[in-house]
């Protein structure tokens, strides 16, 4: 019967993952790390040491949930980046403690360039009023139970050294706030889940791991008829590094990966620290505070054209109370040509306050909360309405809309650099300390067989393209999933068969990962809520 991994090999791998890292190696990353912590504490007392309030709690709270959001991230750490590394660790490409600080430096650069789309698009994922109002206890319990649940569920599969996927855990943290939200509240007609969002990514999220496991096996057979050296399809021999371009290629895909993760996965982490933050402090972190006095003429004149395609398409009357009808439109997630003149007649108002003060600067903070929110509204209003099928509205009119749209969002869904620098400071902690178990599992449970270079640069290609695109088009991937269906579809495709016990344990995992991270953050929100309302 064929074995886990050829003996010599495994031997070799095991005896460097017992080194201990240099003391060299630990003295910059404890420089690195405290310089990160510092300016990323410095700049959150900047930016709150103008807000006054009459309590201490508001800190307090915002401490507690910091803390919480950025625990998340470090346990994030502990499963998705260690899967970055676990292929150049075991062909021998990188040492282990060099491979793992390597992986976690383009981590941080992933971090600190992405976007901002998945972190937003994970937080419409929320009920609307608890967004609009998260600085409530509602609100609290909300971030609290979510993120408590995806902690546990992390750290439970990663003590058995089971790769789970933390976007999966996070999706079914908030599905299980939204469902309870709903049974909580349902005489008012409360908002739960977004199903056809929660869909979208949900198909990401099942699509992915298929993507990943065929698209690996084919990319090998690809390259064992383009490439014939005979070097990249056999395992390492002791702990000799492979040739120099198997070398630099393995290298490489692991890099990309790194990158990828990180802009991908830590911005999950961001979106819930944004919300911490406008929920507490407000006054700081509500409105993105560099539109300025040029930038205004542009953001009305913008306004004015979106108003006139809206009324356009529109059937009826403004509503008396714009901002209420417009929170009930996204509460039932749908628009049509009645909806339109809600949506038009607050943006009216945006425009109008943003126009008075001449500067988001400007605002007085009694107003913050008000215009945030009314933009907050105004933008998944029109998300819906490029949604509607039953609105026809023209391509140059859409592009109106999503131009107006992009000037909401600039105002609203901003993220510091302070919070980008903690949140690659939590992962990279998280990988430097909890990388191994999830290493070995990735690298010789999953097959039968020790790993190929081939068989690694195929999984880590596939999992660098995946990732990469999913976070061009804002949605949350399992970094996990790939790679680990990756380096499996390898395993198939050489024929060198599959650890059925590990691969068993997997699918247990990812099929038990969302109805317990729903059962878990719902029963930790009505818990929470119950006692802080």
């Amino acid at each position: 019967m064929a074995t886990a991994a050829p003996a010599a090999a495994t031997t070799a791998v095991h005896s460097k993952l017992e080194k201990s890292p240099s003391k060299a190696g630990m003295l910059v990353f404890g420089v690195i790390l405290i310089s990160g912590v510092l300016y990323a504490g410095i700049n959150l007392l900047t930016d709150i040491s103008g807000v006054r309030t009459a309590s201490t709690l508001a800190y307090l709270l915002l401490g507690v949930a910091l803390l919480t959001a950025l625990g998340f991230e470090f346990v994030n750490g502990f499963h998705d980046t260690a899967n970055a590394v676990a292929t150049v660790i075991y062909t021998h490409s990188l040492e282990p403690h060099v491979a793992v600080v390597w992986s976690g430096f383009f981590n941080f650069l992933g971090v600190v360039l992405s976007s901002g789309l998945v972190a937003f698009g994970i937080i419409s994922l929320l009920p609307v009023e608890l967004i609009l109002q998260v600085g409530s206890g509602a609100g609290f319990a909300m971030v609290f139970a979510l993120l408590v649940a995806a902690i546990i569920w992390n750290l439970g599969t990663w003590y058995f050294g089971l790769p789970n996927s933390s976007s999966h855990t996070l999706i079914g943290s908030i599905i299980g706030v939204g469902i309870a939200n709903q049974l909580m509240a349902v005489k008012t007609g409360t908002s739960g889940v977004d199903w056809g969002q929660a869909a979208n990514i949900g198909k990401t999220l099942l699509v992915s791991p298929i993507v990943g496991f065929i698209c690996a096996g084919l990319l090998l057979l690809i390259m064992k008829l383009a490439i014939p050296d005979k070097r990249l399809y056999q395992a390492p021999e002791g702990d000799a590094p492979p040739p120099l371009w198997i070398r630099a290629l393995l290298v490489l895909t692991c890099t990309g990966v790194s990158f990828a993760h990180g802009s991908n996965d830590g911005q999950k982490g961001m979106g819930l620290i944004m919300l911490i933050l406008i929920g507490t402090v407000p006054t700081a972190y509500a409105l993105n505070r560099t539109m300025h006095e040029q930038d205004v003429d542009q953001f009305v004149a913008v306004s004015t054209q979106a108003q006139t395609v809206l009324a356009h398409y529109a059937t009826g009357t403004a509503p008396a109370d714009p901002h209420a009808a417009v929170v009930d439109i996204v509460r039932v997630r749908t628009a049509s040509p009645e909806s339109l003149p809600a949506i038009s007649g607050l943006a009216a108002w945006i425009s109008q306050q943003v126009n008075t003060y001449h500067s988001l600067a400007k605002v007085p903070a009694d107003d913050l909360v008000n215009i945030r929110n009314n933009m907050y509204l105004v933008s998944e209003g029109l998300r819906l309405v490029a949604k509607s099928k039953s609105l026809k509205i023209s391509e140059a009119d859409q592009t109106i809309l999503s131009s107006y749209r992009g000037e909401l969002d600039k105002a609203t869904r901003f993220i510091p650099s302070w919070v980008k620098v903690a949140v690659a400071i939590a992962l990279g902690l998280g990988t430097m300390i909890g990388w191994k178990r999830i290493v070995v599992t990735v690298g010789e449970r999953i097959g039968k067989t020790h790993l190929t270079y081939a068989q690694g640069a195929s999984a880590e290609l596939v999992a660098m393209v995946t990732i990469g695109a999913a976070d061009a088009f804002g949605l949350p991937v399992s970094t996990t999933h790939v790679l680990s269906s990756g380096v499996a579809g390898t395993m198939v495709a050489s024929r060198s068969g599959l650890q059925w016990a590990t691969v068993r344990n997997l699918l247990m995992a990812w099929v038990l990962t969302l109805p317990v991270s729903i059962a878990l953050a719902g029963g930790l929100y009505w818990l929470l809520r119950t006692l802080l309302l």
